[in-house]
């Protein structure tokens, strides 16, 4: 009996190697799938090489989302509900605010600070002898202007001078993996993101994993900080009441096969060229990797598709893509030094055809083992 079900587990076996265990696709697989690029789920496969990677840099770099839609031109200087004005009054006369008639009958003048007068939900501050005066929407020059009007008849030609002590009303609010989150003041020299971010003490986070979005009146803007920080377009200048939230969102690979560790990466600050991410774990199994098959799958940018010829239909996320890349060939090396790995690539190295064997052989034996026990344990049951 032993011998009738050895050879038909055996043929078994050969007839599908789906049975054997394995720990991605093999080679074959990754072939056939790309012979239909119109399928559902289906892929371009690329040849890799020096050539092809300089092609690939070539493309300029597109950022993910833009902050330039939310530049504004609101200006900063005016005085707003909740602000804390400095007013001081300076009589020439000296006849309400000053000491009045001196000895020798000489007038002195009158200089009178205010304690700090705050912007009331009217728009208005309370000024000795003047009463309410409307100072909303009005540059501190203005302000001091309607002060003088509202003295007039009262004071003869007061001076008067009125500075923002307190900001509140052109402020932002600043949330997220910052030092300083809160709220921060904005000014006619201090009011682009970057100027809101170092008064927020920056971030701990490296600049290329971090996300920048600012919220205003319903509408959403969001871009890399690492885009902010190189693209002039893209540090805006605020407007009073904007939420800007700098969210950390780490860059990862993947990688998996016949690799020294199937891991989620951790990108480093800066690019990440295909060989420095294959020195991140270890490099190839030297036992089992079949070192002319160096995948990357990747969801490519449709116009970094096109330089490279691929017609493959464009996907919610992108192209995808294998760019599959020869080890063996030495001049290789020179472009997984030159093409950069990417947020989400996944980097997969299949077994090597003797791998594989020595797995099915290994596969065969573990079975042949499994029907000798079960005969002897037979033989042992009959007697």
């Amino acid at each position: 009996m032993t011998r009738t079900i050895l050879p038909l587990m055996i043929v078994a076996i050969l007839g599908g190697c789906t049975t054997l265990p394995r720990d991605g696709p093999s080679g074959r697989s990754v072939d056939a799938g790309a012979t239909r690029p119109d399928a559902m789920g289906g892929y371009a496969l690329v040849e890799l090489n020096y050539e092809v990677s300089e092609r690939i840099k070539a493309v300029p770099p597109q950022f993910f989302g833009s902050l330039t839609g939310a530049a504004s031109e609101r200006p900063l200087d005016l005085i707003g509900v909740g602000d804390a004005l400095q007013v001081q009054i300076i009589e020439p006369s000296g006849t309400l605010f000053g000491g009045g008639v001196g000895a020798g009958s000489s007038v002195q003048p009158g200089n009178q600070v205010l304690p700090a007068q705050v912007v009331d939900r009217s728009g208005a501050v309370s000024i000795p002898f003047a009463g309410a005066v409307r100072v909303e929407g009005l540059t501190p020059p203005q302000a001091a202007a309607a002060i003088r009007r509202a003295l007039a008849g009262k004071v003869a030609n007061p001076q008067i001078t009125v500075v923002v002590a307190q900001n509140a009303s052109n402020s932002v609010t600043v949330l997220g993996d910052v030092r300083q989150p809160g709220r921060k003041p904005l000014s006619v020299n201090s009011n682009r993101l970057l100027d809101v971010l170092g008064e927020a003490g920056g971030s701990e986070r490296p600049v290329d994993d971090m996300m920048v979005t600012i919220q205003r009146a319903g509408q959403t803007y969001t871009a890399p900080l690492g885009a902010v920080t190189t693209s002039f377009e893209e540090n805006v200048r605020l407007q009073p009441g904007d939420l800007i939230n700098f969210a950390y969102k780490p860059r990862r690979f993947s990688t998996f096969g016949a690799l020294g560790a199937v891991a989620q990466v951790d990108m480093p600050p800066g690019p990440v060229t295909l060989a420095g991410a294959l020195s991140r774990v270890s490099g190839l199994n030297t036992n089992t990797a079949n070192a002319s098959r160096v995948m990357i799958f990747r969801f490519e940018r449709p116009e970094v598709a096109r330089a490279l010829g691929v017609t493959q239909p464009a996907t919610p996320n992108g192209v995808p893509i294998i760019y599959q890349l020869d080890f063996n060939n030495a001049a290789n090396v020179f472009a997984a030094s030159n093409i950069q790995i990417m947020p989400e690539d996944v980097i997969y190295v299949p077994l090597a055809n003797a791998a594989e064997a020595r797995k099915f052989f290994e596969f065969v034996q573990s079975i042949t083992r499994v029907i000798y026990d079960v005969s002897v344990t037979s033989a042992i049951n009959v007697d």
